[in-house]
């Protein structure tokens, strides 16, 4: 469902325009790709997408209430399977993104008011990509990624201000997964895979201000992305993949930003990446596992900020890598129970006002792994896991 409106009269201008969505999905929504590809000479480009429900708009130079009601209860997947076969010159750039509930929203000179509620019943929202075949050499190299979101919200300003509360809940297993096997690789090729219970994606710009409630709930089963990069021979091979139950990341500049965030999750969360190759000139494994995370910037004066964030399901994370002969392998595993960060502008004179709770009860594990069987150049390895990481600063640029 798409909305749109466009700069109304003066006299129109004063009621704001106004949109009320509800939507209900029951049953499943899947999309697949099958590719068969032999000595391709180009580029192969490949864009599946599976959406439960789906509200996008923008207001230029009126403004608008906007309340909306997204449910899904039905499986959303999507799934992308290419075999390649011989040289495959061009670049391969694969994006495969299924998400439960998406919305979006965007005001241009004129205010935003917002009431929206996701839910996404105990179903299972996926993304996987499989890229294989007989001895598969991608001699332009790779980009290929894959998304799974449970419930989505994305919000853009440009000279207004956005108001509003947004409540997600999501009873549902999540899951991105990506498996590469191939031979040979003289290229970039970087392979990434991401998936979110609750995402919350706010922006605003040029005298824009925030007033902003967040709830969000994630209590599926896992939410979990597995990366599985595989080479015989690479010259930039990464894996990385990010696992997340909620997240609210904002931005505002120009006016003030205030903002109550509420997390709760109760889903196990792991991030697992997974590179080998038996020859390498640069080799990267990056996993990052977060149940609740929020991060609030505002370029401006004021910061307002209330977070309470509580964590019982367990998190992990474990980045690998394997190979025999080459030079440079960096790896990564990170690991946190709840997060915040918030930062406002040292040459507005900021002021930030935080009060914040977070609790976390369940485990929180990084596992990082580099082996290297013949010689290499340089090996950076790292762990990280923090149970709860609060961070807040006003910043602006050194003289």
């Amino acid at each position: 469902m798409a909305m749109c409106a466009a700069a109304a009269t003066e006299a129109a201008a004063q009621d704001p325009s106004r949109v009320l969505n509800q939507q209900l999905q029951l049953g499943d929504v899947i999309s697949g790709v099958t590719l068969n590809v032999e000595d391709a000479s180009g580029e192969v480009p490949v864009t599946n997408t599976a959406r439960g429900n789906q509200l996008s708009g923008s207001v230029d130079g009126v403004v608008l209430d906007l309340a909306s009601s997204q449910t899904l209860q039905g499986v959303t997947a999507a799934t992308t399977t290419i075999t390649l076969t011989g040289d495959t010159r061009g670049a391969l750039n694969a994006t495969t993104d299924a998400r439960g509930n998406d919305l979006a929203s965007a005001a241009y000179g004129g205010d935003l008011s917002i009431e929206s509620s996701q839910t996404v019943g105990p179903t299972q929202v996926t993304a996987a990509a499989t890229i294989g075949g007989p001895a598969p050499r991608l001699i332009g190299g790779a980009s290929v990624s894959t998304t799974a979101i449970a419930n989505a919200a994305a919000l853009g300003a440009t000279g207004s201000a956005v108001s509003g509360v947004l409540i997600q809940n999501s009873d549902a297993g999540v899951r991105a997964d990506i498996l590469a096997e191939t031979q040979y690789i003289p290229a970039t090729a970087e392979f990434i895979s991401q998936s979110t219970g609750n995402q919350v994606a706010a922006n605003s710009w040029a005298n824009s201000g925030q007033a902003l409630t967040l709830r969000q709930r994630q209590s599926g089963d896992v939410v979990t992305a597995t990366t599985s990069a595989n080479a015989g021979n690479a010259w930039d091979l990464a894996g990385r993949a990010r696992a997340t139950a909620n997240q609210s990341v904002l931005y505002n500049q120009g006016g003030s930003a205030v903002v109550t965030t509420d997390q709760s999750n109760l889903s196990r969360v792991r991030a697992d990446s997974v590179v080998t190759s038996y020859d390498f000139g640069a080799a990267t494994a990056r996993a990052a596992a977060t149940a609740n995370e929020v991060s609030i910037g505002n370029n401006d004066r004021y910061l307002e900020i209330d977070n309470a964030q509580v964590n019982s399901g367990g998190v992990e994370a474990s980045a690998s890598f394997a190979g025999t002969n080459g030079y440079d392998a960096y790896v990564a595993a990170e690991s946190v129970g709840n997060s915040v960060v918030g930062y406002a502008c040292a040459q507005c004179a900021g002021e930030i006002n935080v009060t914040n709770t977070q609790t976390n009860s369940a485990g929180v594990l990084a596992n990082a792994t580099t082996t290297i069987a013949g010689s290499g150049r340089s090996v950076a390895t790292s762990a990280s896991a923090v149970g709860n990481s609060a961070t807040f600063y006003v910043s602006g640029p050194r003289r």
